[in-house]
This record gives C-alpha cells, sequence and structure tokens, in this order.
C-alpha cells in the first residue's frame, strides 16, 4: 500500500535515535521526549488552499523537524507515519 496526500499535506516517518544519558543509560523509545526529526517519504501536490496559492518546498528523502505533536499518526503496512500540513514543518536539514 501506499499513502498519497492531497494539498499541502505531506507524510513523514519519524527517524529513531539512541539517546544516552549523561550516566550513560541507553533510554528506549517509549521513555524519552517523542523526536522532532523525521524523514519525508510523500509530498502532496500542493495548489490552492484555503484560497492561497501552496507551493510545495519539500520532497521525498528530506530530513526536517516538525511541531512536537503536529499531525495525524496512521500505522500502515506495521509502518507508523504522520501526516501533517507543509506548514508544521520547522525546518529542513541540510548537509
Amino acid at each position: 500500500m501506499y499513502i498519497k496526500p492531497l494539498a499541502d499535506r505531506v507524510v513523514i516517518k519519524m527517524v529513531e535515535a539512541e539517546e544516552t544519558t549523561k550516566s550513560g543509560i541507553i533510554l528506549a523509545g517509549a521513555a524519552k521526549e517523542k523526536p522532532q526529526f523525521a524523514e519525508v517519504v510523500a509530498v502532496g501536490p500542493g495548489g490552492v488552499v484555503d484560497g492561497k496559492e501552496i507551493v510545495m518546498e519539500l520532497s521525498v528523502g528530506d530530513k526536517v523537524l516538525m511541531s512536537k505533536y503536529a499531525g495525524t499518526e496512521v500505522k500502515l503496512d506495521g509502518q507508523e507515519y504522520i501526516i501533517l500540513r507543509q506548514s508544521d514543518v520547522l525546518a529542513k536539514i541540510e548537509g
């Protein structure tokens, strides 16, 4: 199956990063805060949304920082994704 976002929405997959505390304890995914770092897996076409022309600035494969609790979580074929508006993406990571 494939998720195809509409209008100004993007589909992202959270990037799991293992965190270690200063004392060397490795935190499990459930023990740490929700990560804000993600990878874009699908991008909508943009267009006119609420009377405004939206140009999509993101593309598949981009690494991004997103708003902490933005979007809608969905699970497809055992993988978790988040669908959110492009405006909920705070920054693109380059380099």
